[in-house]
This record gives C-alpha cells, sequence and structure tokens, in this order.
C-alpha cells in the first residue's frame, strides 16, 4: 500500500518545543507549517515554495492563535502505508500541508527530509531542525 496523508486531525503523540503562533489560513492539526505573510501551510512547489517549519499542534482558521512544534511525533488515521525508516518531505502540487515519502524532484522544488516514518501510521516530524534549505 502506498503512502497515504489524509490531511485530517492527527494525533500528537508527543510535541517538543511548542510555540504559540497566529494563522494567516486554515490550517488541520498535523499539517507542515510556512511563514509566507503569515504561518501558513507549507508546499514544495517551485514558484510557491512555502519552506516547512514547524507542525500544526491545533486545527485553526486565519487570525487564531494555535500551539505549534518545532518537533512533533504524530500518528492516527491522517497517515497510512508509510514504511518505517523512509524520509519524509513536505508535499508539493496543490497538497499545501501534507507530507510525503516520495522526494519533490522538479528542478526548483524544495526537497529537504524534515522527517521519518516510525511505523505505517507514525511520523517523527521536525521540519525546523532539519538544517539547510535545499531545492532539486
Amino acid at each position: 500500500m502506498a503512502f497515504a496523508d489524509a490531511q485530517k486531525d492527527c494525533t500528537i503523540l508527543q510535541g517538543i518545543a511548542p510555540l504559540e503562533i497566529t494563522l494567516a489560513g486554515t490550517v488541520t492539526k498535523g499539517d507542515i507549517l510556512g511563514y509566507s505573510s503569515g504561518w501558513v501551510r507549507a508546499l514544495a512547489t517551485v514558484g510557491t515554495a512555502i519552506q516547512g517549519r514547524l507542525v500544526a499542534g491545533e486545527s485553526g482558521v486565519s487570525g487564531d492563535v494555535i500551539t505549534a512544534y518545532a518537533l512533533a511525533v504524530v500518528g492516527g488515521s491522517r497517515y497510512s502505508g508509510a514504511t518505517a525508516g523512509n524520509a519524509i518531505y513536505v508535499a508539493e502540487g496543490t497538497d499545501n500541508g501534507k507530507v510525503t515519502e516520495t522526494a519533490p524532484a522538479t528542478t526548483g522544488d524544495v526537497n529537504n527530509i524534515i522527517g521519518r516514518a516510525l511505523s505505517a501510521t507514525v511520523l517523527v516530524l521536525a521540519p525546523a531542525l532539519r538544517g539547510n534549505d535545499s531545492v532539486a
């Protein structure tokens, strides 16, 4: 079964370095967030790339103050089909806030590893700790 991110609320099993942020768009608990004129869902796609920096600890809409994490272990029915040990990346295309096991490959896409799969349904995500920003 291929990895899938259903982009619905997940379970934050462990959150490290909680921060309060004000949203500039709608997010779902577990989304990868970046800053682009405010905190919004990240995206790896060239031209509209928003570097992933945090994991949303709560769902919310523009103007809401939520908790976000620099590092989080997340699970639940949001994720399925992950392979333990595989790298996790911010998704590309129109999948703002989602993650994938497939490295973005289009020239100019953001292709940072932001976490690892621990099991089919549990991921450790550390977008703020991944090192230098890079593009494909």
